[in-house]
């Protein structure tokens, strides 16, 4: 019976009200439509929402989740086929509860179980400035998952939790303002939490460590696999710049979001990596222990030689470290030698760190091409030795499916 209920609950799920088309968008002030596009870079929203060498917000980009590929949405002013005709009362139901304007249910792809945490006047701002994009007539591509949308209401009766962010009182206005970009628009949790087998994050897991497009997304709590445990100060410049003293530079998705946060204020950086570093509960001994321990790895790897792949393609750069000209990070302080596999560093190694064409930024060749697959798992099983953590399962089946661009 309580199954056959919530099958119900489902289907009634995906019967909301249709909500009345608009003729024609409201005009804005330029103030909200400014604050909107910095709201939008904090919500990384054009990375799901344009496709590689699509127009701005046209969607197109495909998101691969376990149960198979959702794709995004046009989200320009297009009255057709974009939200031209939604109002702004659609738009707020649509990030809040994640239900289109005509009562469809969307698939959580779309992190509305993070943006119902928003202010009204956040969502205001937001519509104003996607309604004041380029118009494009671009039809959204079918989803390629199996499971209807009705179910979604069954996901949402369980895992939905509506409400705006609420403050917390003993925290001070700085945390506050990043606990409400990180659990909200910033939608941090989303990768860098576990999902269980619905795909729902685990709350009593929160910023553990997940997956996401094939990257592991590292823990953010108190089990956090940075060598050199996070400051706010090394935080504030990682997001800044993607690259921090003691601290790899951004890669794979994360080198998009610092490329937004990059446009945003500084204080709202800030406020986030204030926020994050205090995820990491950790007591100020420990913290120091397990830094000094770090640097201790890092100061013996330059003395140790012997890997031919090693000792050709990475020493020259990373035995120097970043104090001398040419030199990079001790890999010993890596996070990515750390976290529990090791596809995330073969990723890199593979396709190198490249900055954005025109911009300016931390730089890493790409050895595509210039190692072997056996070769690659030799230099990674080195890597990881050299980290003080047990050695990885798979490596050779990881790099094989690096090599064919799983």
């Amino acid at each position: 019976m309580a199954v056959a209920l919530a099958v119900l609950t489902g289907f009634g799920g995906c019967a909301s009200e249709r909500l009345q088309p608009i003729q024609q968008p409201p005009s804005f002030t330029r103030e909200l439509v400014a604050k909107g596009a910095e709201l939008a870079h904090l919500g990384n929203c054009m990375g799901c929402h344009t496709a590689e060498g699509g127009k701005a917000y046209a969607g197109g980009t495909p998101i691969k989740t376990p149960f198979g590929t959702i794709y995004g949405t046009n989200i320009t002013p297009d009255a057709n086929t974009g939200i031209g005709r939604w109002s702004q009362e659609a738009f707020a139901r649509a990030m809040r509860e994640g239900v289109d304007r005509d009562g469809g249910n969307l698939y959580p792809a779309f992190p509305y179980d993070h943006f119902t945490k928003l202010a009204d006047e956040d969502i205001a701002a937001l519509y104003a400035f996607l309604m004041t994009r380029e118009p494009v007539r671009q039809e959204n591509r079918a989803n390629q998952v199996p499971i209807p949308r009705a179910f979604i209401g069954v996901w949402k009766s369980r895992y939905l939790e509506r409400g705006a962010y609420q403050p917390v009182a003993d925290r001070s206005a700085e945390w506050n303002r990043g606990a409400y970009l990180v659990q909200g628009l910033g939608h941090c949790g989303a990768c860098h939490t576990p999902r269980n087998a619905m795909g729902a994050e685990r709350k009593d897991a929160a910023f553990a460590g997940g997956e996401v497009e094939g990257w592991h997304a590292p823990a953010l709590n108190s089990a956090s696999p940075s060598p050199v445990p996070w400051t706010v100060e090394a935080l504030h410049e990682y997001l800044r710049h993607g690259i921090a003293d003691l601290h790899a530079m951004s890669a794979g998705p994360m080198a998009e979001v610092v490329h937004d946060l990059s446009q945003v204020a500084d204080a709202d950086v800030r406020a986030i990596a204030t926020y994050v570093a205090s995820l990491d509960t950790r007591s100020g001994a420990e913290r120091n222990r397990a830094r000094e321990a770090a640097l201790a790895r890092a100061r013996a790897s330059k003395a140790v030689q012997g890997n031919a792949v090693y000792d050709g393609s990475c020493g020259d750069c990373h035995n120097r470290g970043r104090g001398e000209e040419g030199g990079a990070l001790e890999l010993p302080l890596g996070t990515a030698l750390t976290i529990p596999t090791a596809r995330n560093l073969a990723t890199i190694i593979r396709d190198g760190i490249v900055p954005s064409e025109g911009e300016r930024g931390a730089w890493m060749p790409a050895f595509a091409g210039a190692l072997t697959d056996q070769q690659l798992t030799d230099l990674l099983i080195y890597l990881r030795a050299l980290s003080g953590q047990p050695a990885w399962p798979n490596v050779a089946a990881d790099v094989r499916q690096i090599s064919r661009g799983h």
